[in-house]
């Protein structure tokens, strides 16, 4: 079994190869981090600053916006119990204090990619003080009280703790309270289905069988080319107040996974089933000519995923999905 992944070229670009001398037997996927970076990385072994870059595929961190009055450490590094060591947003003035984080996408988010964050947020009660995570399009932080972006989770403590939603429709409160997903930390995923279209799961670590999906369309500030964190807390006791404070363990994008298995005389291939509009095609080698043709049958869904069975024939073939026109 090989697997190939190519370049953007306006579809999703995952690619997978079936060989009939040298496929081997079992599952193989074909999908590559387009972007990562952890707070793990050696670049922040001496703490965290604005302009560094660690990993690959986003932009330098920028700490524009923070509110500096009264003056005070805002970002910098922890290892908390949960997530190890983390980039951490902390808040010095209850009533006034802002820390603020956020870097660029590259090449922005596309159809069928997902950025995946891992955080720890802040626990407690402070009235009409929250923190969020914003995408959206820009070139530096949203200032307080800037809420334009594509898609917004948030906590905002005035007379819940649940986290609230933000897409073009408007706000959609959650399930999931503050307490559950700062208990051991949560994995945030934001998926875009098409160029306006998006799936947004919340998956507490302490217990990922309570996840909430939510899925919706996009119309404003895109593409999503940005990620800004920003905390509007309580008084931050230092870098290890998990109490009060916003930690972050890593980032990724990934793209959309394409399955291939051998059965027998065929190969299946697979995806999940949310992206019905995209589309299989192959070819017979990987040159800048290649002609790129649908596979049939079409897709059957077969438990949440887009299943196609195909004949191996020839030497080599590969496959990968295509946006739908």
């Amino acid at each position: 079994m090989r697997s190939h992944f190519l370049p953007p070229q306006g579809v999703a670009a995952t690619c997978a190869v079936a060989s009939a001398l040298t496929m081997l037997p079992g599952n193989g996927f074909a999908q590559k981090f387009i972007a990562a970076d952890y707070a793990t990385n050696s670049t922040y072994a001496s703490g965290w600053t604005a302009g560094q870059n660690g990993g690959y595929g986003f932009g330098p961190w920028s700490f524009d916006a923070t509110d500096m009055v009264p003056p005070g450490q805002y970002q910098g590094m922890s290892t908390s119990p949960a997530l190890g060591r983390s980039w951490t947003l902390a808040t010095y003035a209850e009533h006034t204090g802002l820390a603020n984080a956020g870097r660029a996408i590259l090449g922005g988010l596309q159809p069928g990619q997902t950025i995946e964050t891992v955080i720890q947020n802040p626990t407690g009660y402070h009235f009409y003080r929250g923190f969020d995570v914003m995408f959206l399009n820009g070139t530096n932080n949203n200032a307080g009280g800037v809420n334009v972006g594509a898609f917004r989770a948030q906590v905002f403590a005035y007379f819940t703790t649940d986290w609230n939603l933000v897409d073009d429709s408007g706000g959609t409160p959650t399930t999931m309270d503050l307490s559950t997903t700062a208990a051991t930390g949560v994995k945030l995923d934001l998926t875009l289905l098409s160029t306006n279209t998006y799936s947004f799961t919340m998956t507490p670590l302490s217990d990922p069988s309570s996840a909430y999906t939510q899925s919706g369309s996009l119309t404003t500030n895109l593409p999503i080319n940005y990620v800004n964190f920003r905390l509007y807390w309580g008084t931050s006791t230092g870098l290890t107040d998990t109490v009060n404070n916003l930690e972050i363990s890593s980032m990724t994008v990934s793209g959309l996974a394409l399955n291939i298995q051998r059965a027998g005389t065929d190969v299946v291939l697979s995806w999940p089933g949310a992206f019905t509009n995209f589309a299989l095609v192959s070819s017979t080698n990987l040159s800048p000519t290649a002609s790129w043709k649908p596979v049939q049958p079409d897709p059957v869904l077969v438990d949440g995923h887009n299943v196609v069975t195909n004949p191996i024939a020839g030497t080599q073939r590969f496959y990968r999905l295509r946006l739908s026109q």
